[in-house]
């Protein structure tokens, strides 16, 4: 079992934070240079067993196919596929789902700091505001849609280029000024040398 497999068996254990709604979902075991980091799984990954496997994610891939020419299943065995929090959080009382704790988020930050450890990326693409707020000091969308940030984090150094959240429930991806930053962002990801790399056909 190679470290990175041994790193999601125990995060796969991970029962913390007893708000949480269900067990840790994750991605593969990829070892890449590139880290795409969201916020927390929806009610609808647990059941299904992967990161953005539910009507955002179609959203989230739709922009990576044509951004980048990676289909959903290309791009989850080249890419690893990280979060803020790996649990569903649960529903708010009003609708929505709930918005993980700073003490949910503490408690989870270490998964990704073991992570980028582990795979010490070139290319860390953090989607929505609370996953963006992890690495920068957050402003808006408007402030960071759109550019490439050099940033350090858990001792490792790398390209950061947030994306905001593919949820149906944001207009702001479909809207101007929010469309020409999104696809900008998207054309930098393409871009970058990491991405480039991934983007060759597999030998074989």
């Amino acid at each position: 079992m190679t470290p990175l497999e041994q790193h999601l068996q125990a995060l796969q254990a991970c029962r913390q934070c007893r708000q949480m709604q269900s067990a840790p979902v994750t991605g593969y075991p990829v070892s890449s240079s590139v880290l795409l980091v969201g916020q927390a799984p929806g009610d609808k990954e647990p059941m299904l067993g992967r990161p953005f496997a539910w009507t955002a994610g179609k959203t989230l891939f739709q922009w990576f196919h044509e951004a980048c020419g990676l289909t959903e299943a290309v791009f989850r065995q080249r890419i690893y596929m990280a979060a803020v929090c790996r649990c569903f959080p649960g529903k708010k009382p009003r609708g929505g789902d709930r918005v993980p704790s700073q003490e949910e988020i503490t408690a989870c930050a270490a998964w990704l700091e073991a992570e980028i450890a582990l795979l010490t990326p070139q290319l860390v693409i953090p989607v929505g505001k609370l996953a963006i707020a992890q690495f920068l000091a957050y402003q808006s969308l408007e402030a960071h849609i759109g550019q490439c940030f050099r940033c350090y984090y858990a001792g490792h150094t790398f390209d950061l280029v947030p994306l905001p959240h593919p949820s149906g429930a944001s207009p702001w991806p479909r809207q101007e000024p929010g469309k020409s930053l999104l696809r900008q962002a998207l054309q930098q990801i393409a871009a970058h040398p990491a991405m480039a790399a991934l983007q060759q056909p597999s030998e074989g």
